[in-house]
């Protein structure tokens, strides 16, 4: 990431889809500023997709700056058939299914016989919202696939099923579909939880 961000963090308005794209369009032409002033606004919105979208906060990092350097490299071929910030958010998709993909080929070892206590042992706890944080990712680790990123791309980003349609590749009505059956799934889930306890 670059070390100087061009003012962009001292800008008191959050830059609009259009501004941001016509940031993306002059990096095309390599204006150098305007890359820097493209990733400075969307970083936090890629890395926060991300994040939802693999429920692995370390892995973002490394998932977000392998989105940035796959669209430095297509940008020049980046035709703002749509706004930037959508195009953007469908090659982090396309990182993250990449980085499922490529989990699920490889075998997993472990150094313990234990590995899930393990790993529990780490997790921090007694923080304020932990436990409904750690139900909330639960629940949508649940959900398939599909589902969950249509869910997490309009309800927790706040994007359009228009932009969201264009992200995951499938026509709106699949994501109204998607989010309306994720939703029934996440109530259903809640309220057998919450009989059972």
């Amino acid at each position: 990431m670059p070390t100087h961000l061009s003012g962009v963090r001292h800008r008191t308005a959050v830059p609009d889809d259009a501004q941001i794209t016509d940031w993306a369009i002059a990096a095309a032409r390599g204006d150098a500023t305007a890359t820097e002033d493209f990733i400075a606004a969307t970083h936090i919105h890629v890395w926060r997709f991300i994040t939802r979208a693999c429920g692995d906060a370390h892995s973002a990092d490394d998932l977000t700056q392998e989105t940035y350097l796959r669209a430095l490299r297509s940008l020049p071929r980046f035709a703002a058939r749509c706004h930037a910030r959508t195009w953007l958010l469908s090659i982090a998709r396309r990182v993250v299914v990449d980085r499922y993909r490529s989990n699920a080929a490889r075998p997993r070892l472990a150094d313990t016989a234990d590995w899930q206590a393990a790993a529990e042992r780490t997790q921090q706890t007694g923080l304020p919202g932990f436990d409904e944080g750690v139900a909330l990712l639960d629940l949508l680790e649940s959900l398939d696939r599909p589902r969950r990123e249509s869910f997490i791309l309009t309800q927790v980003r706040g994007l359009s099923y228009e932009e969201a349609a264009s992200i995951a590749g499938c026509p709106i009505g699949t994501v109204r579909s998607r989010v309306n059956r994720a939703r029934q799934n996440l109530t259903h889930l809640l309220k057998s939880a919450e009989s059972a306890a």
